[in-house]
């Protein structure tokens, strides 16, 4: 506390006394770290057990590709238009409903044909589509 000599003008004191707001705080902190453990929740789960499953090997995906000069193929072979892609992508998806699409496209393929090539598979039916990018 500060105390002030006896003086003849009695002007008020304009220090903050700091001690008694470091007092509370660390209460609070105290506070908190006691009850902070308590307050995890957590639900706990007896998990049930399964064999181990394989991927099924003969469900391969479709490789749909663009390259740099726009040419459409897929599984590597080349198509006319978006139309034979679409045609082609519908007898795929009757061999197999639940065919999935791996798209590789060139970085230099100009966004308009890649948004094209994805709403003639979405038209197709197909609802399963990967990207395909390389690791630096």
């Amino acid at each position: 506390m500060a105390f002030k000599p006896q003086s003849e003008d009695e002007s008020a004191l304009s220090e903050i006394n700091v001690t008694p707001l470091v007092d509370v705080m660390l209460v609070l902190v105290i506070i908190l770290l006691v009850t902070a453990p308590l307050l995890t929740q957590s639900v706990h789960v007896t998990l049930p057990k399964t064999t181990q499953t394989t991927a099924d090997v003969n469900a391969q995906p479709l490789q749909l590709g663009i390259d740099a000069q726009g040419v459409i193929t897929v599984n590597k072979i080349p198509m006319a238009d978006l139309g034979a892609l679409e045609f082609a992508l519908k007898a795929e998806l009757e061999k197999n409903p639940e065919i999935g699409v791996h798209l590789y496209a060139d970085k230099a393929v100009v966004y308009e044909k890649l948004a094209e090539v994805m709403a003639t598979a979405q038209h197709a039916g197909i609802v399963k589509l990967a990207f395909v990018t390389l690791e630096n």
